[in-house]
């Protein structure tokens, strides 16, 4: 992966370990694509993921496919089949990380499993020193409890990874406390409860969402729904620090495959998403900060 996107970081307030995730918020809100890393192919991937580079996101989150993603709705559980299928495995998908040319960091979203039993001994450690060695630069574990998450959050600190965490509309209290004290470089604001699937409208929870979470200075990145320009604007409008978007991007690879559609169509269709997406972000960014001329 390029490494561009730390340019300059160093002026950027510390909101984890990873300069280039700090920098991806630093000027504006965050575009944060996912797709399922093999979906359909490696070499499609290869081509899907840099599109999406291409199409204006600042961080990109890599799913690294576990055959039981049990946070998934049916779309993404599609190309996580996808995927499996097509030989993808935590070897492969570091070969991939290495090969992919971006200048967003990258982020590896998967499960507790994968990173528990990889390597030749049992625990994180293994896995994330070998994610630190290809270039990702933080991790997602959707299934992972805050309580159980020391050991993990503790390798991501020794080897310079961010661990991002999910937090739902229920999460309040002492878990919400306990979750945020081990966060780092942005926490994932779910925008709705259930399983992730595009979705045609925005949910009147993600402003709550947000005001549960201001007390804490980590940016915020709203996920869950997201499919079109118009639901980026009013959620960074909301006061989001970001937006995270897959399930309305796996939807496009799903139908290339349905149809047999040429990669390169299928590319210039995510990169055309990603465009408006970011492009509705930067909106909802103008409708809450100053002009330039007014500063």
């Amino acid at each position: 992966m390029g490494d561009d996107a730390a340019g300059g970081a160093s002026s950027v307030p510390e909101t984890g370990n990873s300069e280039a995730i700090a920098a991806a918020f630093a000027d504006g809100p965050a575009f944060i694509p996912y797709l399922a890393v093999g979906d359909p192919s490696y070499e499609a991937s290869l081509a899907y993921v840099e599109a999406l580079d291409r199409g204006g996101a600042d961080v990109i989150e890599l799913g690294l496919p576990f055959s039981e993603p049990v946070a998934e709705g049916p779309t993404i559980q599609g190309a996580v089949v996808r995927a499996l299928e097509a030989g993808m495995t935590p070897d492969r998908f570091f070969e991939f990380v290495e090969a992919v040319e971006t200048d967003a960091p990258l982020v590896c979203m998967t499960y507790y499993n994968l990173i528990y039993q990889y390597g030749d001994e049992q625990g994180p450690r293994p896995f994330v020193e070998r994610a630190a060695a290809v270039g990702l630069e933080g991790l997602v574990v959707p299934d992972l409890p805050a309580e159980e998450a020391d050991p993990l959050r503790a390798a991501c600190d020794e080897f310079g990874l961010d661990l991002v965490f999910i937090v739902a509309p229920t999460t309040r209290g002492e878990r919400l406390e306990r979750i945020m004290e081990r966060v780092s470089g942005y926490v994932y604001v779910q925008a709705r409860l259930g399983t992730t699937g595009a979705k045609t409208d925005v949910s009147d929870q993600t402003e709550e969402s947000l005001a549960r979470l201001s007390d804490w200075d980590v940016p915020k990145a709203v996920g869950f729904g997201i499919s079109a320009g118009d639901h980026a604007e009013r959620i960074v409008a909301a006061g989001a620090d970001g937006i995270i978007v897959g399930s309305a991007l796996v939807d496009i690879v799903a139908e290339g495959v349905e149809k047999d559609l040429p990669v390169e169509e299928v590319a210039d269709r995510l990169e055309a998403l990603s465009r408006e997406l970011a492009a509705g972000a930067a909106r909802g960014y103008e409708q809450r900060s100053p002009s330039p001329e007014a500063r």
